[in-house]
Order: C-alpha cells, then sequence, then structure tokens
C-alpha cells in the first residue's frame, strides 16, 4: 500500500524527528536522496548542465544542497536564486562545490561572494535554462499554495519554451498540495522527489499528472495513519477472494445484475463479461426476456431470472426502462449493490447506503451534486467526498486517476490505468467486476480498489499500446488476476 499524508502530518513528523537528530541532518537525508534521482534522471552526472530554481524555505536548501553534490561530481550547476531569502547555508555549500549563483532579475559571475549573486545580463536567465540539461524546481516546498510568482513562472516558461525537462522537490511549485487542484500556474515535472511519505497531490489529478512519476526518498519519518491510499500489487494477493478446497458456486457468491435494456442490449452482454471475470461462483441476470437472450447466447454461464443473490449490480444501460421504485427498494435490502449509470437516478439522501457503491464519472457525480461537471474534474477529491458523505455510499468517481471515498472518510486512489480504457462499455465492465467482488463477500471500499486495480490491469493488458474495446478488457480479467496472485 502507498500513504499520502497531509502537509500537516508531515510537518508534524518532521518536527518530532528534527527534535531527535543533530541540527541539519534531515535536509541532508533529503538532499542525498535527490542528488541520486537526478543523476538516475541523466543518467550521469559529469558534464551536466544543471539550472536550479530555488525560492526561500527549505525546499531550496534540499535543491542547493543537492546541487552542490552534483558539482563535486562534475556537474555545471547554476542556481537562479527567485528570493533574496534562499537558504544561505545552502547556497554558500553550492559554491563551495563549484557551483554559481544568479539572481533571476540580475545575473551570473563565477567569482561571487559566498551567497550572492551575480548579474549575467537580461538574457542570462534565459540563456542558462536553453543550454541546460535538467531544470530543478526547489521554488515553493509543501506549505506554498497554489500559483507561482511571477519571475518563477517566467523560468518555468523558460523551460517548457525549451523543452527542458523538470525535476520537482517533493511537490511540483504552484500545485495544492493537499487536494491534488491545480487552479493556478504550476510547474508540469518529468519527474518528482518527494521525502518522507507520498503527499495527495502525487496521487490525485490534475496535480498527479503535473507530477509525472514520483520518487520517494525515505528519511526516517514516522508517521500516522495516512488520509490517501493506494493498493499495489501486493494488497490484491492479500484482499482478492481466492476461492478453497471447499467452496461451491453459492459460497464463492452470487452476484445479480440489473443491467441493458431493449435499448441498450450490450450493456448488460458487456457488464456481464466483467462479473464473469471476477471471483464469484455464479451471476444471475434480471430483465427483459430479449436482453436475458442476448446475454445467454453471449454468455452461457449465466442464469436468467429472479432467485438468491449475495449482491447486485444495477444500472448499466437502464435507459427508458429504468425503474426507480424498484432500485430504491433493492438499496433498502440487505444485499450490497453497485449502483451505475442510470441506477445513479435512484440514490437518495435520505436511508442509510453503507452497502452501496457508487460509480459514477464526473459528469454523474456533477448531477448527483447539482455542481458543474469541470468543478467536479478540477477537484476530484472534494467532491469525491462531498458525494460519500451525503449520500451515505462509498464513490467510485472514475476518471484517469481513480478516486474511491468512502462514508466514513477512508480514500484510496488507482493510477495504473490506460488512456486507452476511455472506451465505450469499459464503465459497464467495471461495474460488472465490482459486483462480483462485492458478492464474494469484499466490503464496498475493497470491492471497488481491487475493481479498479484489476480493470486498469487487464486494460494495460489488453491495449500493448493500441485501441481496446471493453469486451476485450472483460477477456483480460482473468489472465490479469492470474498474473497479479501469483506474482
Amino acid at each position: 500500500m502507498r500513504s499520502a499524508h497531509t502537509v500537516e502530518q508531515v510537518r508534524a513528523a518532521e518536527a518530532d524527528l528534527m527534535a531527535r537528530l543533530p541540527s541539519g541532518t534531515l535536509m541532508q537525508r533529503a538532499a542525498t536522496g535527490l542528488a541520486v534521482a537526478i543523476s538516475n534522471f541523466l543518467s550521469g552526472t559529469y558534464g551536466a548542465r544543471v539550472v536550479l530554481l530555488i525560492g526561500s524555505g527549505d525546499n531550496g536548501g534540499d535543491a542547493l544542497y543537492a546541487g552542490a553534490r552534483l558539482a563535486r561530481r562534475g556537474a555545471q550547476v547554476t542556481a537562479v536564486l527567485l528570493s533574496d531569502k534562499a537558504h544561505q547555508a545552502g547556497a554558500e555549500a553550492l559554491q563551495a562545490a563549484g557551483g554559481r549563483l544568479a539572481a533571476a532579475t540580475s545575473g551570473l559571475a563565477a567569482d561571487a561572494a559566498p551567497g550572492a549573486a551575480a548579474d549575467a545580463g537580461p538574457g542570462g536567465i534565459a540563456d542558462l535554462i536553453r543550454g541546460a540539461d535538467v531544470v530543478v524546481d526547489g521554488i515553493v516546498g509543501i506549505g506554498g499554495r497554489p500559483g507561482l510568482r511571477p519571475d518563477a513562472l517566467a523560468a518555468v516558461r523558460l523551460a517548457e519554451q525549451f523543452d527542458v525537462p523538470i525535476v520537482a522537490v517533493d511537490t511540483p511549485s504552484g500545485v495544492d498540495v493537499d487536494t491534488g487542484e491545480t487552479p493556478e500556474p504550476h510547474v508540469n515535472a518529468a519527474l518528482t522527489v518527494t521525502f518522507g511519505t507520498h503527499k495527495i497531490c502525487h496521487f490525485i489529478d490534475p496535480a498527479a499528472t503535473a507530477c509525472g512519476p514520483v520518487h520517494l526518498v525515505e528519511i526516517g519519518l514516522d508517521l500516522p495513519p495516512a488520509e490517501v491510499e493506494s493498493l499495489q500489487a501486493a494488497d490484491i494477493r492479500h484482499l482478492y477472494p481466492v476461492p478453497h478446497g471447499e467452496s461451491d458456486k453459492y459460497s464463492r457468491g452470487v452476484l445479480g445484475l440489473m443491467v441493458g435494456s431493449t435499448q441498450y442490449p450490450g450493456a448488460a452482454v458487456i457488464a456481464a463479461a466483467g462479473a464473469l471475470g471476477g471471483p464469484v461462483g455464479m451471476v444471475r441476470y434480471v430483465g427483459p426476456d430479449a436482453v436475458a437472450e442476448a446475454v445467454r447466447t453471449a454468455h452461457p454461464e449465466i442464469v436468467a431470472g429472479n432467485g438468491r443473490v449475495q449482491a447486485w449490480t444495477i444500472g448499466s444501460g437502464l435507459g427508458d426502462e429504468l425503474d426507480i421504485p424498484r432500485i430504491r427498494e433493492l438499496l433498502d435490502a440487505e444485499e450490497p449493490v453497485v449502483l451505475d449509470a442510470d441506477g445513479l437516478k435512484a440514490l437518495d439522501d435520505s436511508g442509510d447506503h453503507v452497502d452501496v457503491l457508487a460509480t459514477p464519472h464526473a459528469g454523474e457525480l456533477a448531477r448527483l451534486l447539482d455542481v458543474d461537471r469541470a468543478t467536479v474534474e478540477a477537484e476530484r477529491l472534494k467532491h469525491a467526498r462531498l458525494a460519500a458523505e451525503r449520500y451515505d455510499v462509498t464513490v467510485l468517481l472514475k476518471g484517469a486517476t481513480t478516486v474511491i471515498a468512502a462514508p466514513d472518510g477512508q480514500v484510496r486512489v488507482n493510477s495504473n490505468a490506460t488512456p486507452w480504457l476511455a472506451t465505450a462499455g469499459a464503465g459497464d465492465v467495471l461495474a460488472g467486476l465490482c459486483g462480483s467482488l462485492l458478492a464474494s463477500g469484499l466490503s464496498p471500499l475493497d470491492a471497488a480498489s481491487l475493481g479498479a486495480y484489476l480493470h486498469a490491469a487487464a486494460a494495460n493488458l489488453a491495449s500493448s499500446s493500441g485501441p481496446i474495446t471493453a469486451m476485450s478488457v472483460a477477456a483480460a480479467l482473468p489472465e490479469a488476476t492470474r498474473y497479479l496472485l501469483r506474482s
């Protein structure tokens, strides 16, 4: 499990550790890890041209000390000071190692007094960045607010203009660290090197996309339970309901499907394929005879008609045949429910729905919360949590990064999906798979977490970097699951 903590949690853990260590130890640990990561990113250090963008505070100090280490290994390192409060000891260490300092609005000289920046003329900073192999973002740390000051933004825009990759220190400057929101201009990093733990912006879009790959440097923090988690392959192996020697089709779980319609029969076929790709022992379809025939033709294992089930998947493709009173009866029954697509229209905030897993995309969640879709997409964590609290359900908000919020405040994120998964019917596969996991006995939070991970893994397996269909994703679920279980 990967964990992401809030700024407040990290600050408290850092303060506790610094009180027990010699002064400066924590910064040196971070700087060492940062220097190694930059060297690996460059595939070597000697002769590399490195530009550091340095703001005030410890984030800039980390970058300066890392720059000093790179300079001692033969890199040509220049620090552009964006603040007159840059970390003094770090600046002196960089100069002592052969690095140089430049002020953002002035310039460059190798023989400047320790800790002072010298003049390079109007084009100096642009020339520095144009000739760099990498720019290091040490502008603001985790305590920064969204947005960049004009001089910092100008330097970042130069790196983008000249196509110079940016390595962010801890988080990309300008993003909202605790929410993953990006309401103002910000750094878009080719790599982010973070310390002690992941931050929420590393997991939640749109900021997660701005981070690029995230490399974690352990520095010895003692942290409380995380605000946000992300399952890994080992967690899948631990949680997946593998049958044992005494299992039968009923003990493995029976899933009821109330999906598809004469208007959209394909939704039933696709959701059934997703369900059969999960751990459930039996799938029962309840719906129009014509749709049942289509489902049984595609999947002869499916049983059509009413009967006992351990969970339901409801809503995909119901269209004009949506029966809200019937769905609300099932929401109030004892069996857990996956509520997808049209079925979400039956959701209200009047009952206890803790065993309900809602699987909206941003537009559907926007309708549930009576806000604009763009607002949901810009504030994904906030609105997933809000819907989970308001409707007392677990919410799986679909997207490039899937945000899963439980009504008790727990949040998990899945980010292993391929963009090829944005294809018609993919959500029906996910709804069927999550229902299968619910019927096998998992909680809504675990079913959503495993479902999102396996769904994305199957898409990656099916795509091989090329187009896929929903049915090809469903067909790849058993192989993706076998691979993860035996890894």
